[in-house]
């Protein structure tokens, strides 16, 4: 008994020995690895560039052959993501006066004009905001070493803001060109050389098309059963199709529905998105529906440094939908000035200014417009869009009061009512105040005087829904049961008398 209690203690003394040398020699071999691999540079920088997420100009190489050694495609994309990321680090040190990570894309010689100049900023309690929407770079040289490149970067659109403490004092969007030299550094390409050869003002050259009108008479639609996810797990193309159905014949030719942009994959837009907005505007062009088609749902960030990504989601949206027949306008976003007091008015029409240019220059043949949530920012932008549009959700008494004033404003483009409606909730939390008959009454009286003003407007909504995400309008019970009932057709599919007001 003695003699095998000593053994399993001489084993377990074995075991303990050999699991400590093991660990040992683990640690060793794990820091030897670490010393002698190159540095990662996402955990080498604080800010953890990712250029395939956070800063995507758009990258048009102009390859017209460079003198010096052949240039494979896995070198240019490594200078390529090395030289936007220098771009985005500058950008962030402009804006924060803060130049960490300034050293791993700059050499010593590059960087010290930028350390200068953000130090002198920071002194003055100046702050840009600032950012690159495109580029077009052409190698020039490309060293026998491989170590060397020479390369001018042409027609790059940069839009900047000013801010002196803290307030707004300028912005410009301006169109340069570069010369740069970068150099390989630790595996890395690091900028040596930025010089800005030369520079103008951009100006807005955007052009808009001259109608007289519109002709529409419509309805803002999602399916009852998905409302909001109208592109999700449960879409339903024979449910959209009968619903169609339903709105052409109530003698309705548009429908108006709404792109978000989380949900087709921001910047990297998702096929299988795309392949279901594709049935959509197929269902609409069989029953003959026009379809205004509104991007950048629930997107509210507007950050500068924020619009390449966006940038390239409209780009990829309305490069594919472009020539479909089903499409009359692109609604560029839906009730943006909610949005001024939190992310800035300057801000916000700042970027719908840079995607409205963006848009027509994709597609020069649809109409464009803006959602804006009343009249009083209707006349916002007014020369950039081809018609204008707004939401009245007010009593219709106080319409054509407020019409005639936007009219004052707006003399030479067409005015559509892009939403309006009335819930006929009138349960607990606002007893007695809606019915389907106050509804009913509500839209014989909107749409007489919208006949009066001969004015185009488009419902909301087709259907009652069951439930109402907390996105739209917070969690709040009397908010929300108020908007489940503002359909024309109840959540059993019974047509309700508001229906037979529009119908008519």
């Amino acid at each position: 008994m003695i003699k095998t209690d000593k053994n399993i203690m001489r084993g377990f003394l074995v075991l303990t020995y050999v699991f400590i040398i093991s660990m040992l020699i683990f640690l060793v071999s794990s820091a030897f690895g670490y010393l002698n691999t190159g540095a990662d540079r996402s955990h080498m920088l604080h800010t953890e560039v990712k250029k395939e997420q956070i800063y995507l100009p758009k990258m048009t190489w102009i390859n017209d052959g460079n003198k010096g050694r052949k240039l494979d495609t896995q070198t240019l994309t490594q200078i390529e993501n090395d030289y936007l990321n220098a771009w985005y680090i500058r950008h962030v040190a402009y804006k924060t006066n803060q130049t960490v990570g300034i050293d791993d894309y700059y050499t010593e010689n590059a960087r010290k004009n930028i350390l200068e100049y953000v130090a002198q900023n920071e002194e003055q309690k100046i702050t840009i905001h600032t950012t690159t929407l495109s580029h077009e770079p052409n190698i020039e040289f490309f060293s026998e070493d491989g170590q060397l490149v020479v390369l001018k970067d042409t027609n790059v659109i940069a839009y900047k803001q000013v801010y002196q403490n803290e307030t707004f004092v300028t912005e410009t969007t301006e169109i340069a060109n570069y010369t740069v030299i970068l150099l390989l550094e630790d595996g890395f390409w690091r900028i040596r050389h930025l010089v800005k050869d030369s520079v103008e003002t951009l100006q807005n050259t955007t052009q808009t098309k001259k109608i007289a009108s519109v002709n529409l008479q419509g309805i803002n639609y999602y399916p009852q059963a998905t409302p909001w996810d109208m592109y999700g797990d449960n879409f339903d193309l024979k449910s959209i199709q009968n619903d169609f159905e339903i709105i052409k014949k109530a003698g309705l030719n548009t429908i108006r529905i709404f792109i978000p942009y989380e949900d087709f994959g921001k910047a990297n837009v998702q096929s299988s998105k795309l392949e279901k907005l594709q049935k959509v505007l197929d269902a609409a062009e069989e029953k003959q529906l026009k379809v205004i088609a509104t991007l950048f749902d629930f997107y509210g960030d507007y950050r500068i440094l924020d619009w390449t990504l966006t940038q390239r989601h409209a780009e990829m949206i309305v490069t594919t939908f472009k020539n479909h027949k089903a499409l009359f306008a692109w609604d560029i976003k839906n009730e943006p000035n909610l949005d001024f007091k939190t992310r800035g008015k300057q801000n916000v029409i700042a970027w719908l200014e840079s995607m409205i240019s963006l848009v027509k220059s994709i597609d020069n043949k649809h109409l464009l417009t803006i959602g804006w949530s009343n009249m009083e920012s209707a006349h916002l932008l007014q020369n950039t869009v081809d018609f204008v549009s707004f939401h009245y959700y007010d009593a219709p008494a106080d319409f054509s009061q407020q019409y005639a004033q936007l009219k004052l404003k707006v003399t030479d483009k067409p005015i559509v009512l892009g939403e309006f409606g009335q819930s006929s909730y009138g349960g607990f939390w606002k007893p007695f105040v809606g019915s389907e008959k106050k509804q009913a009454a509500y839209f014989t009286e909107m749409l007489q005087i919208l006949e009066a003003e001969d004015m185009s407007y488009l419902v909301w909504t087709l259907y009652d829904f069951e439930d109402i995400p907390s996105k739209v309008v917070g969690k709040r019970p009397w908010r929300t049961n108020p908007q489940k009932k503002f359909g024309i057709i109840d959540n059993k599919g019974n047509k309700k008398k508001a229906f037979e007001c529009i119908a008519q």
